[in-house]
């Protein structure tokens, strides 16, 4: 098996990395400017802040919606790499030559493949960390407290053997920990049918969680039928942590690739619905192989030489496919947050579908 590279394949995958990161720089240039506009307006609006204040908001923001367009970097890209050799009638002499178009497309398809991997491995927890920041800065000079503070919490949380709680606070207290004020806990016990049956319900004037428990104080607590009994404080055992419920709210666009188990992992235990992270967590996985499809794809639809005609026509039908296609993941992604489609299927289809395309279409053109 040969594992070097010819003079010829590093020639064209140089060529197709080099038109990849003018699509970055172009693309990255029109979110730039579109973010810019739009923070301008959200922010400058309700804050008084000069143009390097909005500049450096943007760039914050701005890595991780270019995250999301890069299928479309490597779909211009490629396209514009191969629309480039054949005018210059590289492929002619390539093809005269006897070279197969598997010899140079491959090559490129594999760089885009690496290239995913670290975009998954290294630049979405970049990106998600100045995202983060971005929100943290925009709240800091928005004063938009109330985001991250909503006035009142809806939890639910697992409890020990067949115990499930439903938690009701009317605001929550400091940032950093997780405090509740006018709280009320509805626990539940899990039948063997499964359904659940009421056992009783606690009142507490505030709720504090500490090293795995709530810590109640101003206590109320009444059972099914039983009168109500009073106690200055009382502790109840959670699978709740901070992590948990922070980020039980939070976008999973917003978690690092590598935090995305580790949450998954918090947000079952503490009895909510792991669905958007297992789909994030699996989209991820599967961007390597997205970005491979739409190399492939892309040089697939530039094969045709320029003397026979109709080349710009099936660039024309390449762009539009790789919309079609974008749009097919973004609503397998839909169908797989709402659970219609199971996770691990929403996320790999449409890659799938991608390379399977760009592969079909690359053996009709070049084996017939």
């Amino acid at each position: 098996m040969r594992l070097h590279l010819t003079q010829l394949e590093l020639y064209v995958m140089n060529r197709t990395l080099m038109s990849v990161l003018g699509a970055v720089a172009i693309l990255g240039s029109v979110v730039l400017l579109i973010d810019f506009v739009e923070i301008s307006r959200d922010v400058g609006s309700n804050a008084d802040v000069g143009a390097g204040q909005i500049f450096g908001l943007t760039l914050l923001k701005s890595p991780s919606v270019l995250l999301v367009l890069l299928p479309f970097v490597f779909l211009f890209g490629t396209l514009a790499a191969f629309v480039s050799l054949n005018r210059r009638s590289e492929l002619i002499a390539m093809r005269a030559a006897g070279v197969s178009a598997w010899r140079f497309i491959l090559p490129a398809a594999g760089a885009a493949f690496v290239i995913g991997v670290v975009t998954v491995t290294a630049l979405n927890p970049g990106a998600a960390l100045l995202n983060n920041r971005f929100e943290q800065a925009k709240a800091a000079l928005t004063d938009e407290v109330v985001a991250a503070q909503p006035k009142e919490v809806w939890l639910r949380q697992g409890g020990r053997g067949r115990t499930q709680i439903v938690i009701h606070a009317r605001s929550r207290g400091d940032r950093e920990g997780l405090t509740l004020k006018g709280v009320s806990l509805f626990i539940y016990e899990v039948g063997p049918d499964g359904v659940l049956h009421f056992s009783r319900r606690i009142d507490a004037a505030q709720a504090q969680l500490i090293s795995g428990e709530w810590r109640l104080t101003g206590v109320r607590e009444a059972g099914a039928g039983e009168t109500a009994q009073v106690s200055e404080s009382m502790s109840i055992p959670s699978t709740i942590t901070d992590a948990a419920v922070l980020n039980g709210n939070a976008s999973p666009q917003t978690i690092p690739f590598w935090a995305l188990p580790s949450v998954i992992k918090r947000t079952e235990q503490a009895g909510l619905g792991a669905t958007a992270y297992r789909l994030r967590l699996q989209q991820l996985l599967a961007m390597p192989l997205l970005f491979c499809g739409m190399s492939v794809l892309a040089a697939a639809f530039c094969l045709r030489l320029v003397r026979l005609g109709g080349l710009a026509a099936l660039v024309g039908a390449g762009v539009a496919v790789g919309f079609a296609f974008f749009f097919f993941n973004e609503l397998c992604g839909a169908l797989g947050r709402a659970g219609i489609v199971p996770a691990f299927a929403a996320a790999w289809a449409p890659p799938l579908l991608v390379l399977l395309s760009g592969l079909t279409l690359l053996c009709y053109t070049e084996d017939g």
